[in-house]
């Protein structure tokens, strides 16, 4: 029986987040089923993380840290994965999987959204000629699942750090559809029966393992905008179904990802170790006193004008935790990758909410940051 959620990307994120969930309530009858996993990079990485998950058995996720004051030491087997996929070297196979699926999930890092020139309209007729970009191989399946079965609904669950992901997939689906050409009723289709889940997702996961599996923090979040008709893949403590979901994306972005970038740009440009830890950087008195203050006079001020103070120190205080976990080794190099961007995802949006909330703060710091060259 094919696995009713399908996949993309084979992260060591997605290992002990998505994938862990699922298994974890599959123990307890409350998944909808296993996992497909589908590699749609060229990276040998992932290639021998699927080889592995290929062969059946699960993996471990080890979880490391503090949770309520108590220590927190336990390896988990996560088991949700049924079957894994190269999408170059088995595309017939996960277009067949695309059209019985009922949850597609992705998390296909910070470029996984740019097109690609060498995808065009001719993928259409070609069954076997696979798209480069996530996009239109999201659109190619979407396209032969919708011909097959016209009124089927699907609901997709990007889990990529972009605001609003799932409004932001569709649209560059849609969009590509539209330049294609393609028919007026499947762009009704898209638009309808696809349901685009806009979610957070939050987990530090600090290091993979070999050859497949992951080391991460207790702490986990899959916050979920909810919406009329969308399927969940599965029920568990750490899903949530919300009606607010930017209240938990600003916590995460201003606080958390903010935070991990300005670590990564002070290490930059301080020339600091290549292995640096965030636990190492948390423990250097002058760059923790930096952090602190960047919290508390360029990012607090925003949640004090949002009406969110409360919850934005109660989320710094678990947040401190999570940051000095003694049990993770989270390289701020691994941070640091697409560096730019990241800024002007993290950095940006707390300048210009300060500046439409005509809050008289200066963002030096922030600011800075951003005017900045990003250092290869």
């Amino acid at each position: 029986m094919s696995a009713p959620i399908l996949q993309f990307g084979t992260s060591r994120f997605l290992q002990a987040h998505v994938d862990l969930f699922v298994s974890q309530a599959l123990d307890q009858g409350k998944a909808l089923g296993g996992i497909a996993v589908v590699q749609t990079t060229r990276s040998a990485e992932s290639a021998a993380r699927v080889s592995a998950l290929a062969q059946g058995g699960g993996y471990p996720v080890h979880v490391r840290g503090m949770r309520g004051g108590l220590r927190v030491d336990q390896v988990l087997h996560a088991h949700a994965v049924r079957e894994a996929l190269n999408a170059d070297a088995q595309w017939p196979r996960v277009r067949e999987l695309a059209s019985r699926a009922q949850v597609v999930v992705s998390n296909t890092g910070d470029s996984g959204y740019r097109l690609s020139d060498e995808d065009d309209r001719s993928l259409m007729g070609d069954t076997r000629r696979v798209p480069r970009s996530f996009p239109a191989k999201l659109l190619v399946l979407l396209k032969a699942r919708w011909s097959v079965h016209p009124h089927a609904p699907i609901s997709i669950y990007p889990c990529e750090l972009i605001s609003r992901n799932g409004d932001t997939l569709r649209d560059i689906v849609v969009q590509l559809a539209i330049d294609w050409g393609l028919p007026q009723a499947f762009l009704a289709y898209l638009q309808s029966r696809c349901l685009w889940a806009n979610s957070l997702v939050d987990r530090i996961v600090s290091e993979a393992l070999l050859p497949v599996g992951a080391v991460a923090e207790p702490y986990a979040l899959w916050a979920i905008e909810r919406q009329p008709g969308l399927v969940l893949p599965c029920e568990h403590e750490a899903v949530l179904l919300t009606d607010d979901l930017q209240r938990h994306e600003r916590l995460k972005l201003l606080l958390l990802n903010l935070g991990h970038t300005f670590l990564a740009e002070c290490w930059l440009t301080g020339r600091r170790p290549a292995d640096e830890t965030v636990l190492q950087a948390m423990n250097d008195p002058v760059l923790r006193a930096e952090l602190e203050a960047l919290w508390a006079e360029e990012v607090l001020p925003v949640f004090d004008a949002l009406g969110q103070r409360a919850e934005a120190l109660d989320y710094l205080g678990t947040l401190r935790d999570r940051l000095l976990n003694p049990f993770l080794a989270h390289r701020v190099a691994d941070i640091a990758q697409n560096h730019g961007q990241k800024k002007q995802r993290r950095f940006a949006p707390a300048v210009a909410l300060a500046s439409e909330l005509k809050l008289a703060v200066a963002q030096t710091r922030l600011r800075a940051a951003l005017a900045r060259a990003t250092l290869a």
